[in-house]
């Protein structure tokens, strides 16, 4: 392996383990916040006899986590896109990587031309 195929090998490397750092960071803000929702619903609740606000806070207790997660899934799916099969479809897609590459010829060639 030279020199080029190393330093490229390190960036996607590199690359990846942001991508990870990233989601894990992600996750566990989820968790945390969620579990202080979670205390703030329990200890406010008991002081507050307020039928409206209690329904408000019911209703935020569980959306709050429902669209988080829903977001979090999403952002574990593409983290992951390797693993779960979504980086083939990324891959074969329009814009993928051989698109790319196709296009920057052909935009070369124009150039030639000129």
């Amino acid at each position: 392996m030279n020199n080029i195929d190393k330093r490229k090998a390190y960036k996607q490397a590199r690359k990846r383990v942001i991508e990870e750092r990233s989601f894990y960071s992600h996750a566990t803000v989820y968790v945390i916040m969620n579990i202080v929702i979670f205390l703030f619903k329990i200890k406010v609740g008991d002081y507050v006899d307020n039928e409206e606000y209690n329904n408000y806070i019911f209703w935020n207790l569980i959306s709050t986590p429902v669209l988080w997660g829903l977001g979090l899934l999403g952002h574990g799916l593409w983290t992951f896109r390797e693993k779960n099969g979504l980086g083939k479809l990324f891959n074969k897609s329009i814009f993928s990587k051989k698109w790319e590459q196709r296009k920057i010829k052909e935009f070369m060639n124009e150039n030639k031309d000129l």
